[in-house]
């Protein structure tokens, strides 16, 4: 999604989030209604950003995670090297109308389009293919960029592996302070969804469970764990349990909790203010609760994005015939879009509409 680099810029990210309807449906009157929501709730988010330093650090850890992964690249692929980073955000600068004429200017002729939510969601990984090929024809009508897609990779080992790393480096923390780690619960948080996205067969519940449960493998499921969820909005039912219900419960009960954002690539407004500040400042206990660090700059996490990105490369290579279409997306977005084409406008039929076979 991105978010605002400067918190001047908020108003304008709330209102492309608002008024996407492939992520929140608010019925026919959605771009006023979304204006209404932003003026009412735009002071107040404005303010967070204040809190955490003036806005939101995503585009620098994208950027950096980005130039970091092709430098890998061009070692471990020579043969489609050179590799060039481009970031493109869904609600904030810069936005795919901006990177794709880049692009074109560039000269790039092959792309892959790399969705930093390890766990799809239509609403999420979903809505950004579908802004990628309603720009692609707006600013790419003749098809100059041949586009593949990483569309999701939950149990990733060396993601597993580095958010195991973090948990690892605050259960040290509480051992240092003379807490018994045996006794510390490990609270997952993700990103909450509708219930009715749920209901209609979004893969994204079952993926972040994959996520939970490939980092307590690489743990030997050492500590007491739950999956919950954060960031509601509106009054529709979510998923649920709430992740500041769930933590406040707990930590009144364990020497110590640790919270995992794992849905997360990089720290934003949910993890910096979210959880915090504004989840600590609800704690009877607050300093027997730490938030495992970011992914951001990690050197495994960037090995992990590379890793994923050459076995999408060789794949795209190896790939001939029948096969091509499948090697440029994962086997499940079809079934995505199975459930889900119904609910979009101005998309294509079918996903190999977007994702064809090299030229």
């Amino acid at each position: 999604m991105g978010g605002p680099t400067e918190s001047k810029d908020t108003p304008e990210f709330l209102t492309r989030l608002f008024a996407d309807d492939d992520i929140i449906k608010l019925g026919p009157f959605q771009p006023w209604v979304a204006k209404f929501i932003v003026k009412r709730r735009a002071p107040k988010i404005i303010e967070h950003y204040n809190e955490i330093g003036g806005g939101s650090p995503i585009l620098k850890w994208s950027s950096y995670q980005n130039e970091q992964l092709c430098k890998i690249l061009d070692q471990t692929n020579p043969q489609s090297a050179p590799h060039k980073p481009y970031v493109a955000f869904r609600y904030a600068n810069p936005l795919f109308e901006e990177t794709i004429p880049q692009m074109i200017k560039d000269g790039v002729k092959k792309a892959v389009a790399f969705s930093q939510y390890p766990q799809f969601s239509y609403a999420t990984t979903g809505s950004s293919i579908n802004d990628l090929y309603r720009q692609s024809k707006k600013y790419d009508p003749s098809e100059s960029i041949s586009w593949s897609i990483i569309d999701r990779w939950p149990d990733h080992p060396l993601l597993s592996k580095t958010f195991a790393n973090h948990i690892t480096d605050k259960l040290t923390e509480f051992e240092n302070e003379g807490v018994d780690t045996k006794n510390v619960a490990i609270i997952f948080s993700a990103h909450s969804l509708p219930l009715y996205t749920v209901n209609k067969g979004d893969s994204y519940p079952a993926e972040v469970a994959a996520t939970v449960y490939s980092v307590m493998k690489q743990l030997n499921f050492s500590n007491p764990y739950r999956l919950t969820w954060q960031s509601k909005v509106g009054p529709v039912p979510w998923l649920a349990p709430k992740t500041d219900k769930i933590v406040n419960q707990l930590h009144k009960i364990y020497d110590g909790v640790i919270i995992v954002p794992i849905a997360f690539t990089s720290d934003h407004i949910e993890t910096l203010h979210e959880l915090d500040i504004e989840l600590k400042e609800e704690l009877k206990y607050p300093d027997k609760v730490k938030r495992a660090e970011s992914l951001n700059g990690d050197p495994l996490f960037i090995e992990c994005l590379a890793d994923i990105t050459k076995t999408h490369l060789d794949g795209l290579n190896n790939s001939t015939g029948s096969n091509n279409n499948l090697k440029r997306y994962s086997n499940q977005l079809e079934l995505d879009y199975h459930f889900f084409q119904s609910d979009s406008k101005n998309i294509f039929n079918h996903v190999s509409e977007l994702f064809k076979p090299f030229k």
